[in-house]
């Protein structure tokens, strides 16, 4: 989805995380490169953003106080449609089971933090 802002691969890009300076700095950087992008700091503000939202592309902490990340990102991938909606998980935690249980809530790439600024744009620059 091109938007107004010149980038070509320009998202509309949501960013859960309960670290506010994590999801202030990411929503900087995205904006930046031309993103149209909100933040919530948990489950439920994230599902509310969302709906009024309707973001392409979701940066989700899958360790939130208020609700299980991978269950969260179930359900945005239900109420969006799984082929409309990317889900990047965010996590501090890197073990294979936390990468198959986050592939089986239907996120679509796995990164670790702290996130690369290079990494972000080489991954913004894939289109599904």
């Amino acid at each position: 989805m091109a938007m107004a802002t010149g980038n070509p691969n320009a998202h509309r890009v949501l960013v859960v995380d309960d670290n506010l300076d994590t999801a202030e700095t990411l929503r900087f950087l995205l904006r930046d490169m031309g993103h149209e992008v909100e933040f919530a700091i948990n489950g439920r503000a994230a599902l509310e953003v969302s709906r009024r939202f309707r973001p392409d592309l979701v940066f989700l902490d899958l360790g939130l106080p208020d609700f299980d990340g991978c269950e969260l990102a179930r359900l945005m991938k239900a109420e969006a449609g799984a082929e409309r909606l990317r889900i990047i998980a965010l996590t501090g935690r890197a073990s294979d089971e936390d990468r198959q249980r986050a592939r089986d809530a239907g996120c679509d790439e796995f990164i670790v933090k702290p996130l690369d600024p290079r990494f972000l744009e080489s991954l913004l620059g894939q289109r599904r």
